[in-house]
């Protein structure tokens, strides 16, 4: 009777780091494919970063392609499929992911890798750290040795086609309606006030004209109504110690006259409904003005609707009637709308301050849906 056949230590350890670094790009690509929208930014970063300005019309193509062609290495790798072909591939991409995160790292050329979408944020330094080791272990299964075949390279390729196709209907899905998980600050049921802002403290700076000596003083308890006092002192600088402040978002919204307006929106105790395009030049015209019957269809329900864009005052004059906007509209950074929804345009219902859903274009809700909300 033939003895069992035991695994060597040695062929122990590189299944470990086989599966190891299958599941690694599988969990990658997967929280990158969940949000194909947010890697095709980052891919445009690093486009720009590079000065590969004319390829940022295919930032989502490439975006797309990165992500499916890591999946595939992933899955490959963890079910030891066309296996000599997926350790040169993975430790080929990540030699590449070490060159361009070792510039990240000393020259910064982008904050933000997303190396694991907005799922996990780490530092320039620590992803290039990260790919140091994810580089050696993808070097060591090219000395793995092959062992035998589960299934014949054939019915391997259809498996990994097959993989390809389902992980790439996975993205699309995602790119068409919202992603599955939301991993940014702007999710649906986090309360998006700002709390603490009473504790938020200013501090002035003073120089004295003759001696140059400088004081802080936290305001308003400083001397500011003794003349001699101001006779001598000048004004130099201020701080601001927001330290205890609890900032769920960096959102800034303006009217046209520039005002900050964000507490009275975001913050509303009624029912607030957004509809939010980063950019009325590419917005979907039919969406929007699906949005505007719906903002119409609202009003005696006591529902608030504003328009939120990047697009500045006198380009979004020749929308108004174009889209039927008779509800305000108000104006903030490009990015931190693309952060809050991944479409264009957007729908986002809060009520004091909580966000109680949002929609993509092409799932807006109906009035009975919201009413739903309402209640």
């Amino acid at each position: 009777m033939k003895k069992p056949k035991t695994l060597k230590p040695e062929n122990i350890l590189l299944k470990i780091d086989r599966v190891l670094l299958g599941l690694l790009f599988i969990f990658s690509s997967t929280v990158k494919g969940i949000d194909p929208i947010g890697t095709a930014y980052r891919v445009e970063d690093y486009l720009l970063a590079y000065g590969l300005d004319g390829l940022t019309d295919l930032k989502l193509i490439l975006a797309i392609a990165l992500i499916t062609t890591e999946f595939i290495l992933g899955f490959a790798l963890l079910f030891k499929l066309r296996y000599k072909i997926a350790a040169w591939g993975t430790f080929l991409m990540m030699i590449f992911f070490l060159v361009v995160t070792w510039f990240d790292a000393t020259k910064n050329l982008v904050p933000d890798c997303g190396c694991f979408g907005d799922a996990i944020k780490l530092s320039n330094w620590a992803t290039f750290y990260k790919n140091i080791v994810f580089t050696i272990m993808a070097f060591v299964l090219l000395f793995a040795q092959k062992g035998q075949q589960r299934a014949k390279p054939m019915l391997q390729n259809i498996i990994l086609i097959l993989a390809a196709g389902g992980f790439m209907w996975f993205q699309f899905y995602n790119y068409n309606h919202l992603p599955l998980l939301d991993f940014r600050a702007w999710k649906t049921g986090k309360d998006m006030k700002i709390k603490n802002a009473d504790k938020q403290k200013i501090y002035v700076i003073y120089k004295n004209k003759q001696t140059g000596e400088t004081k802080e003083y936290l305001s308003p308890d400083y001397p500011w109504n003794d003349s001699i006092w101001k006779a001598n002192w000048v004004f130099v600088d201020q701080r601001i110690d927001d330290s205890q402040v609890i900032k769920p978002h960096d959102l800034i919204i303006e009217n046209a006259q520039r005002d900050d307006v964000t507490s009275g929106i975001i913050e509303n105790p009624g029912f607030q409904l957004l509809i939010i395009s980063q950019d009325m030049d590419e917005t979907n015209g039919e969406a929007m003005i699906k949005a505007s019957k719906l903002a119409a269809a609202l009003e005696p329900e006591s529902v608030e609707t504003a328009l939120i864009t990047a697009t500045g005052p006198e380009e979004v004059k020749k929308y108004l009637k174009l889209y039927n906007i008779t509800y305000p509209v108000y104006y903030a950074d490009d990015i931190e709308l693309k952060a809050m929804i991944r479409s264009n345009p957007g729908i986002m219902l809060l009520h004091n301050g909580v966000i109680l859903n949002k929609w993509h274009y092409n799932d807006f809700p109906t009035k009975a849906e919201i009413d739903d909300l309402l209640k």
